[in-house]
């Protein structure tokens, strides 16, 4: 241990807008905004939602319009984007964007960017045509920061006295997302805490990740240390057997996923089938690294990684076919952890 964990385990929500099987897509949206008001109540720090296009299993397209719903619905948590896919973007609309939102909520807007396309690469095309838009996505970023902080960029750049309006006494906080040494290297380079999605990779490369960012970090005025957390996927219930039969939904997802097969989560009851050799060993090694349980075990999981990874932040995100379950979950775990 190198002594890198200073404060309490700070405990945020990830929220990706799921599409439920038997219901309409629509409700998801207004399920999103309920659970943020609810994660407030509960003391969570952070209600983060995502960016995907053309997803059929999530369909939270736009966060920055769900954003400025929470924001009306919050006084106290800090809300963000995990992610803005910025290479489908001007930098300088999605400051503008998130200058509205720092407007709306003073001094409590966290701006995620990532460089992954959240949808396939034809989606991906039709939202900005330019195919090596990717290639300038650390332009993009210096220029966001420049223009969220109120900076006027150099000399000679084509938006010099150029400003993302309204300005204000608060900035968003931007934020690096990755699932690679790729985001943990830029966010290093410059000065910007930094989220690894552990929930997509089940793990594998974090501690890389953290290493280099840590390791090659260059101190920045907002953010003089580096600032680690990570994003996992988790679903605590009242017993470890309930737990288990809850996250067949999620599991029947991930195992049709690798099959191409994509959509809305099942009821746990529907999502069991008849799997192959090879699936069955596929479903072992996930429920061996599942956050799944009681909300002792999986509280007591999420501080030992926490402690293991030495993160102060790690946020949460559930799926559940019913979202009565994904919010016990998500109380269960802010009563463990003493958030309430």
């Amino acid at each position: 241990m190198l002594g890198r964990m200073t404060t309490e385990l700070r405990l945020s929500i990830l929220d990706q807008s799921a599409a439920l099987a038997g219901r309409p897509q629509s409700e998801s949206i207004p399920e999103t905004l309920a659970l943020a008001e609810l994660a407030e109540t509960l003391g969570y720090h952070r209600f983060w939602v995502s960016e995907h296009h053309s997803h059929p299993t999530i369909v939270g397209s736009a966060p920055e319009v769900l954003l400025a719903a929470i924001a009306a619905r919050t006084q106290r948590i800090r809300i963000g984007s995990a992610g803005v896919m910025l290479p489908h973007f001007a930098a300088l609309k999605v400051a503008e964007q998130f200058r509205v939102l720092d407007a709306l909520a003073p001094g409590r807007v966290d701006l995620g960017v990532g460089r992954a396309p959240g949808s396939d690469m034809r989606t991906a095309q039709l939202l900005n045509p330019d195919l090596r838009a990717s290639e300038r996505f650390p332009q993009q970023v210096q220029e966001l920061q420049a223009w969220v902080q109120g900076r006027d960029l150099p000399g000679g750049h084509p938006g010099h006295g150029i400003y993302a309006y309204p300005q204000g006494p608060t900035a968003p906080t931007v934020w690096m997302l990755g699932s690679s040494d790729y985001g943990a290297r830029l966010a290093a380079h410059l000065g910007l805490p930094y989220a690894f999605a552990y929930f997509i990779t089940d793990g594998q490369g974090v501690e890389q990740a953290l290493d280099v960012y840590r390791d090659t970090y260059r101190p920045s005025a907002a953010h003089p240390k580096p600032q680690a957390a990570i994003c996992v996927w988790a679903l605590a219930a009242d017993t470890r057997a309930e737990a288990q039969h809850l996250a067949l939904s999620r599991e029947r997802w991930r195992m049709d996923r690798n099959l191409g097969q994509i959509g809305p989560l099942l009821p746990p009851d529907e999502a069991l089938r008849a799997w192959s050799a090879a699936e069955s060993a596929q479903l072992a090694q996930m429920r061996e690294r599942a956050l799944v349980g009681s909300a002792p075990e999986v509280a007591a999981q999420l501080r030992a990684l926490a402690q293991r990874l030495e993160v102060d932040d790690v946020a949460v995100i559930t799926w559940a076919h019913d979202p009565q379950v994904r919010r016990r979950s998500y109380q269960l775990l802010a009563h463990e952890l003493g958030l309430v």
